[in-house]
């Protein structure tokens, strides 16, 4: 790998702007330099916006993400001064870094213009570091929004180099790496080599593993509803027990089926009288513009998109799309916030929108303001459209899909935002039932009518509306002299239910109200912790995996602190402060770090060894008779004989109401071609595969193909695998000397009506949906089919 180390010192100074950046182009004689700004940003699609905006006098590049990183192959930062990390050019950098060195030197101005935030900032100094750019020549620009009016004022006026937020972005990523690179070796050594810990991962799986224990520990109990049909001045409607004598009923409250019934009998023979009606009119307000987090949140609930997917999308909006005559358009404010500030510009638009659109009556006297919660960073705006002119249906043209879905989501949210309050009527009817036997109990009936929608035009879907108005009926017009009658009375039984699973959406919210990690980071930890196998998503819940389950253990046992949910809130207030200048970088390095270490070296000594942990289970083994146990390989638990290595049995399991059941090995018709013994199937790392059944006496083994000769190669197949990360692909069984792969499943015995290419593939989307499509690019043939292909 190519790359230059740079050893990066505590001590290195903030650079200052230039005092005035008013012409963009200026003559340097002295310096021999072209009349050329150099604005450097992340992202190429962003850049390729802003040469639009621009003109001729710019030159734009992209750094393409972070140019310097911690090296891969050890921990680069120094423990014995000061925690001072040891950068290296990313692999695969090299030739952006040339491209950058030769535009600043035909430069006049540099403006470092990557993202306003943590991450941005170490961006801009890493460049500033690669490049050596003198201090005079370099400007910070902060986009906030990718239109060209606010691209202007950001390169008219240059912000300070922030020492503070790229400290605190360099306390973090240090912080990370000795969590990583300290606690992983530990793993490996103890349970199995390729583990991983992470500091704020660990803790989102620890979380998840404990709500799976609540559920699995939870008892449910069995209550009864009492409920009455009820009518009065014509009318039917229901009424639910609240009060025995003079003492309230909760829910769960009636927890004996005998006593249920036994109200039933004495509600039926009951005389029934309204006791009291309370009228009065409830309010709702519109919720706040979006942050990172409810973006994500309210993304998971409505259009089922996952974090991940959420935050690509919106990086697309920010950074610009092609409208057609209207050029290249940012339509999203910077979505990484965790501020529900709105500008006064903005706050104004929405107003004139609301007014000309849907009336007055739809517009409060004055804007809404809301409050940030504790430790928000209000240095950006609220996620929003950058214009009111990009309206949804104007824009919808020029977006995909999932695209429009966002950006109507985020649009409507934020005029909602400046919205009336939705206004409901609400009426409560109690009302008294006196049995024979001169019990009385009492029944409520609610009923609500909403009287003017407000934001409730713009912002709600039925599944809301039906859980806003919730027990509420339409009632009669009802006065204390209306006469009662009963119809039926009758007992409803229910069963407590457990706390739910976490969702994508709770267990950010969670996250959040916690202040574990920060909003630009929920989508990478939920990324991560599917990624490493510690949980796994079913039905949009989230369940830990046997491994998940596992290693939190062994990690709660040994790191406390680390897996302790105040204590990495705390770390993150810390990091705060970093970047607020009111806190030192290595000092909190420091304070960590000295009793992570005392930690560490318990945990090498006295952290349970699985690997050389076995459960006897009651299964013989059907080759040699001895007990089977379980025990932890390089490919997770398995079941295999005691009498290793003399019977080298093994075989995959399953537990069903405790006990252990072994997978019936599957022999195929193939015969092994060097002892001509059945091949098995056989689980491994990748994905399936064929092993002689005489294993470990022949040690055969064959990838399990589809019988499509090679396309590429011709000699080979092409067989299922799988990535280190569970997803699907085929590719030639003569890898390495033949490389060819694809993604899509390829179909024996359909060749290309279109091409007579020897096969066709399914091939899915969620924009596109299920297709049969040819592998010849040059082809273009397609064919649509109504289910997805599996």
């Amino acid at each position: 790998m190519e790359a230059a180390k740079v050893k990066k010192k505590s001590s290195t100074k903030a650079k200052k702007p230039a005092k005035s950046t008013q012409e963009a182009v200026e003559v340097s004689s002295s310096r021999g330099r072209a009349s050329k700004g150099l604005v450097v940003v992340e992202s190429p699609a962003k850049a390729k916006t802003l040469k639009k905006y621009l003109g001729k006098n710019f030159d734009v590049k992209a750094s393409v993400g972070h140019i310097l990183d911690l090296p891969k192959s050890n921990l680069g930062v120094d423990l014995e001064h000061d925690f001072q990390p040891t950068y290296e050019l990313i692999k695969g950098k090299t030739k952006v870094v040339e491209e950058l060195k030769k535009a600043a030197l035909n430069a006049q101005k540099i403006y470092l213009a990557a993202d306003p935030d943590r991450e941005g900032e170490a961006i801009a100094w890493h460049i500033i570091e690669v490049l050596k750019l003198p201090e005079d020549q370099v400007h910070r620009v902060l986009f906030h929004e990718i239109t060209k009016p606010a691209v202007l004022k950001a390169i008219e006026n240059p912000v300070r180099m922030s020492k503070e937020r790229y400290e605190s972005q360099q306390a973090r990523r240090v912080l990370d790496r000795l969590v990583g690179y300290k606690i992983s070796p530990i793993l490996w050594t103890k349970v199995r080599r390729g583990l991983s810990a992470g500091r704020v991962q660990s803790v989102a799986v620890r979380m998840i593993v404990e709500r799976e224990k609540e559920v699995l520990a939870f008892q449910p109990k069995a209550y009864w509803t009492i409920e009455s049909l009820l009518e009065a001045e014509g009318k039917k409607f229901p009424g639910r027990l609240v009060k025995i004598e003079d003492k309230k009923v909760e829910r769960t409250d009636i927890d004996k089926e005998e006593w249920a019934q036994e109200i039933v009998r004495d509600a039926k023979t009951a005389d029934w009288k309204i006791s009291n009606i309370t009228q009065k009119q409830r309010r709702r307000n519109p919720d706040p513009p979006f942050i990172t987090s409810t973006l994500q949140q309210e993304a998971s609930k409505r259009l089922y998109f996952s974090a991940k997917k959420t935050m690509t999308l919106a990086q697309q909006l920010y950074e610009g799309i092609e409208l057609g005559e209207m050029g290249a358009q940012g339509l999203i404010t910077y979505m990484r916030t965790d501020s529900t500030r709105l500008s006064d510009d903005a706050i104004q638009q929405a107003r004139n929108i609301i007014r000309d659109i849907l009336g007055k009556e739809y517009l409060p006297n004055s804007p809404l303001e809301y409050r940030n919660k504790k430790n928000a960073q209000d240095a950006h705006e609220a996620i929003r459209p950058t214009s009111v002119d990009f309206t949804p249906e104007k824009v919808k043209a020029y977006l995909e899909p999932d695209q429009y879905k966002l950006y109507e989501l985020i649009w409507k949210r934020y005029l909602a935002s400046q919205m009336e309050q939705a206004i409901f009527d609400q009426t409560s009817v109690d009302m008294d039932a006196v049995a024979k036997n001169g019990k009385k109990y009492g029944f409520r009936a609610n009923g609500s009518v909403l009287r003017f929608d407000g934001f409730l035009v713009m912002w709600q879907t039925e599944d809301e509306k039906n859980q806003d108005e919730g027990d509420s009926v339409q009632l009669p017009d009802l006065t204390n002299k209306s006469k009662l009658k009963s119809h039926d009375v009758k007992e409803e039984k229910h069963f407590t239910q457990p706390p739910p699973r976490y969702s994508e959406s709770s267990l950010i919210k969670e996250l959040e109200e916690k202040g574990i990690g920060r909003p630009s980071t929920y989508a990478s930890i939920l990324s991560t912790i599917q990624d490493r196998k510690y949980v796994e998503k079913k039905e949009n819940r989230f369940y830990p995996t046997e491994l998940g389950n596992l290693v939190t253990e062994l990690l709660v046992e040994s790191f406390s602190d680390i897996l302790n949910v105040q204590f990495t809130a705390n770390l993150e207030d810390q990091l705060d402060q970093i970047e607020e200048g009111k806190a030192n970088w290595i000092k909190t390095l420091r304070d960590f770090y000295v009793p992570f270490e005392k930690d560490l070296a318990t945990a090498a000594e006295k952290m349970r060894n699985i690997k050389r942990e076995e459960t006897v289970t009651d299964l013989k083994c059907p080759k040699c008779d001895k007990p089977v146990i379980l025990k932890w390989g390089k490919n997770g638990k398995f079941a295999a004989c005691q009498g290793y290595p003399d019977c080298r049995f093994t075989s995959e399991y399953t537990v069903d109401d405790g006990k252990v059941k072994l997978v019936e090995q599957q022999v195929t018709d193939e015969k092994c071609p060097n002892c001509s013994a059945p091949m098995m199937v056989k689980t491994g790392r990748f994905g399936k595969f064929l092993a002689c059944s005489t294993y470990p006496t022949c040690k055969t083994t064959k990838p399990i193909t589809t019988g499509i000769a090679c396309p590429d190669c011709g000699q080979g197949e092409l067989s299922e695998k799988r990535t280190r990360f569970g997803k699907v692909f085929y590719s030639c069984t003569k890898y390495p000397n033949c490389k060819y792969a694809m993604w899509d499943k390829p179909i024996k015995g359909r060749t290309c009506p279109q091409c007579s290419y020897p096969f066709l593939a399914e091939h899915y989307t969620k924009k596109e949906g299920a297709s049969v499509r040819c592998p010849n690019k040059e082809c273009g043939f397609v064919e649509k089919v109504e289910t997805p292909a599996q």
